[in-house]
């Protein structure tokens, strides 16, 4: 009886390490998506948006599969109000396309513009 006991009170303890491990990426890669998008927004520079979109979704995926949940969740939510307010939907496409990249693990490098400073 104590050896279930024990048991049980192990894999309760897992799973909310877990659970919190999953809160705790998703939180943080909200906060990359909000950096990159805050970034964007910043730098105010033409062409770069595709670059903004992949590195915040590059960047909360590293974080695990919470980051990866909330860069998923955001990015559609972005778009979905976008293409509601009347964003073009070959933009919309081309900016799930950069999500996607990113959030795959590819380098976000590859949709940055020229002469994007350093800084981003």
């Amino acid at each position: 009886m104590k050896l279930l006991t024990g048991l049980i009170f192990c894999s309760l303890i897992l799973g909310a390490s877990s659970d919190l491990s999953f809160i705790r990426e998703a939180t943080l890669g909200a906060w990359d998506m909000w950096r990159a998008y805050r970034d964007m927004r910043e730098a105010n520079w033409i062409g770069a948006d595709k670059y903004f979109h992949a590195r915040g979704n590059y960047d909360a995926a590293k974080r695990g599969p919470g980051g990866v949940w909330a860069a998923e969740v955001l990015s559609d939510a972005r778009e979905n109000v976008q293409s509601f307010f009347g964003s073009g939907h070959e933009d919309t496409l081309e900016d799930q396309k950069a999500n996607h990249w990113g959030r795959s693990g590819n380098d976000p490098n590859h949709f940055r513009p020229a002469g994007l400073p350093d800084k981003y």
